[in-house]
């Protein structure tokens, strides 16, 4: 074989890897539903060590993502007939991952809020709840029954969420600062150096399982929030094409079905977070 023929057939040969490589990336990609969610928001969604419960093998992990919203993934990934890859974000992470193409949605307990609608588009919702603070059992506070009982409360919430904001609400409050996740507040209120914490009402149930020493307090006179504030969507890029289809997914779920899903997070979370 001459020097000019060898060469031409590396070149062909080379050539023919790429567009393999090609085409099986893109096919790869079109067949996955790559879904961003913290991981670490309890019951919502959590990081655990096995399958048990069927978890999810998070993306270049060797551990696995459990939890409410990988329960509603895996149907969304099974209506639209692709495989679900979950994607542990940080929360501030989320948004960008999603317009950057890095993921397909968000399935992160993230709510369609107006603010958010400026930069991603939401699914209709598939959950409501609504907004309850976070107490020490024994404190002053556990028996509270409107939002004004926490006047001179050192009270926070987690950052970039409308449950921080609403803690103004509160007349004479004193308004900590915001902290990453609901671990963190956790331990903050069990130390002392917090009086409470706002979130909805799963995590209080969450809580108030995980440590007996927190109470979960329900208001009579609770804070002023919209309906998308309280809501939980799938948060997905500006015009996706995916929306119309996890819509008519996600009215196959009853509301039934979804309050059994989320009894199910409650119960079989991991205890530490």
């Amino acid at each position: 074989m001459s020097k000019r023929l060898f060469l031409a057939v590396v070149v062909s040969l080379l050539a023919m890897f790429l567009i393999t490589g090609c085409l099986f990336t893109k096919k790869e990609s079109k067949d996955v539903f790559r879904v961003g969610m913290e991981c670490d928001y309890p019951p919502f969604n959590w990081t655990q060590t096995t399958p048990a419960n069927g978890a999810v093998k998070i993306d270049g992990s060797a551990e696995y993502a459990g939890g409410y919203d990988v329960e509603i993934a895996k149907r969304i990934a099974a209506g639209l007939g692709k495989e679900l890859v979950i994607v542990k974000t940080e929360w501030d992470g989320l948004t960008p991952a999603l317009t950057s193409g890095k993921i397909d949605a968000i399935i992160a307990g993230m709510s369609p809020t107006e603010s958010r609608k400026k930069t991603i588009d939401f699914s209709d919702n598939y959950y409501e709840s609504d907004l309850v603070m976070v107490v020490k059992r024994g404190s002053k506070y556990e028996n509270a029954k409107s939002i004004h009982d926490f006047r001179g409360a050192r009270i926070t919430a987690q950052l970039n969420t409308f449950h921080y904001e609403v803690i103004d609400q509160i007349d004479g409050v004193i308004k900590e600062s915001a902290m990453d996740n609901f671990p963190a507040m956790r331990v903050a209120l069990q130390s002392g150096f917090i009086d409470g914490y706002v979130s909805e009402r799963p995590e209080g149930i969450s809580a108030e399982a995980a440590n007996k020493d927190f109470k979960m307090v329900v208001f009579e006179e609770g804070f002023v929030t919209s309906p998308d504030d309280t809501a939980i969507a799938v948060g997905l890029k500006k015009g996706s094409p995916l929306t119309a289809k996890i819509n008519e997914i996600l009215k196959g779920i009853s509301r039934e079905e979804r309050l059994r899903i989320m009894d199910e997070a409650i119960k079989n979370q991991p205890v530490s977070n």
